[in-house]
């Protein structure tokens, strides 16, 4: 990794880049598909699993046997880890449901919010060289717990372990499409996909295109998601092995993704340099890996403080803390997707089966976004209940405001209420 010694705060924005390609190119290339898939439904996606993947895609839906074969495929000890870790997922964020709670704001005049899963649901997991079937577990166990009646997934994967990952969640209908196309049938809906009220998942960045051009006609997206990232924050209380050890886990994701390290100790940085190249040598995905390492960055900064700015900058996807006072540093951090702290506490454990949701905000949308939760799967309705005493109460509150924003009907739903009560 380049080491960057104490550079200016006013070099930081270039220094925090991801290496992304250019938006607007991207979605030059995405819309026709999108149009396409609109114009021609189930026709555009097999012309374009034909174009871009090589396959003749004679049947969009997974069949029922397929599905069913896929937990005689897997070992024992892979069926229990992914059982383990949905086990863990959904501990975690049955936390995170919210009991309808009724306020009285004024006597008579009762408020309440209530959670209401949102119908129709759409998962996208890509292929390519990793079987991402822990992302399946955690997008459709929020999905399950909230109540979702449709569970939609399209992936052009059909690796057994997300096939029985999707088993586990409840998902209703797979289909083995991939790339932005899929996301336009989840959106617009074929012949054979599903609309559905929202889109979440992971991707490349013409995946995250077609969501965000999706997201300006309306479609409801989880987040902006791109290639992911990892922000370590290590002193001299750290194990270098462990930190390189980190940096790679996140490099191996592929040659966009980005890794950066912040330390206020300069030997600290180079040991890290020396034991990520031996362990880089060791990974069969090393080729990968090297490039994201070449895009990354080191920095040496002055004292603590400065590393706090540094990191609340950058805005990490995750963030991990390997400092002795991890948890002091963690109530200074306001911009992260999820949060590592200590030695024993890799960014790997949160990718799979600590718990929390691995789907997180990236290339800064940390600054304004959460990670996917529970509440990502609701809608919250609000209610109020007012009576004949909380509307005499309420009422001239009301219609004072109405007629000062010169809304008389406002008024008069009142007025004529009131008169009736006389």
């Amino acid at each position: 990794m380049q080491i960057i010694a104490y550079p200016n705060r006013s070099e930081w924005p270039a220094l925090l880049a991801r290496p992304t390609q250019s938006m607007a190119n991207i979605e030059k290339a995405v819309a026709p598909i999108l149009e396409q898939v609109q114009k021609e439904g189930d026709a555009a996606l097999r012309a374009l699993a034909l174009k871009f993947d090589k396959i003749d895609l004679t049947e969009i839906a997974m069949s029922l046997a397929t599905v069913a074969a896929a937990e005689a495929s897997l070992t024992e000890e892979l069926k229990a880890a992914i059982r383990q870790a949905y086990a863990n997922i959904r501990k975690f964020h049955e936390t995170q449901y919210q009991p309808v709670q009724k306020v009285e704001t004024m006597s008579g005049v009762t408020c309440w919010r209530r959670s209401v899963g949102i119908e129709k649901v759409g998962l996208y997991i890509p292929g390519g060289s990793a079987p991402l079937f822990s992302t399946v577990l955690m997008l459709g166990v929020p999905a399950q717990l909230a109540g979702c009646k449709e569970i939609v997934l399209c992936t052009p994967s059909d690796h057994p372990a997300i096939l029985y990952a999707a088993q586990l969640v409840g998902v209703t209908k797979i289909f083995r499409i991939g790339g932005a196309q899929a996301i336009a049938a989840m959106a617009y809906g074929t012949e054979s996909v599903p609309k559905v009220y929202k889109i979440f998942g992971p991707g490349n960045q013409y995946v995250t295109a077609a969501k965000m051009l999706l997201a300006k006609e309306g479609v409801a997206i989880d987040m902006p998601a791109g290639p992911s990232e990892v922000a370590v924050y290590a002193d001299g209380s750290a194990v270098p092995s462990f930190v390189a050890a980190d940096l790679l886990s996140q490099a191996e994701h592929g040659a966009d993704s980005q890794v950066l390290l912040v330390s206020t100790d300069k030997k600290f940085l180079a040991s890290v340099n020396l034991t990520l190249s031996t362990q880089l040598e060791a990974l069969p995905r090393k080729e990968l890996a090297r490039k994201a390492i070449e895009n990354s960055k080191a920095i040496l900064v002055e004292d603590e403080a400065e590393a706090i700015d540094l990191l609340n900058e950058y805005a990490a996807e995750h963030l991990i803390l390997s400092v002795s006072n991890a948890e002091e540093i963690c109530e200074k951090i306001i911009n992260a997707g999820s949060i590592f702290l200590g030695n024993y506490t890799p960014e790997s454990c949160g990718d799979y089966a600590s718990g929390t949701n691995h789907t997180l905000p990236t290339n800064g949308h940390a600054r304004a976004y959460s990670g996917v939760s529970l509440d990502s799967f609701v809608k919250k309705i609000t209610v109020q209940h007012i009576s004949p005493e909380g509307l005499k109460a309420l009422g001239p509150t009301v219609e004072a405001m109405a007629e000062a924003e010169s809304l008389h009907a406002h008024k008069r739903a009142v007025s004529l209420r009131l008169s009736s009560l006389k």
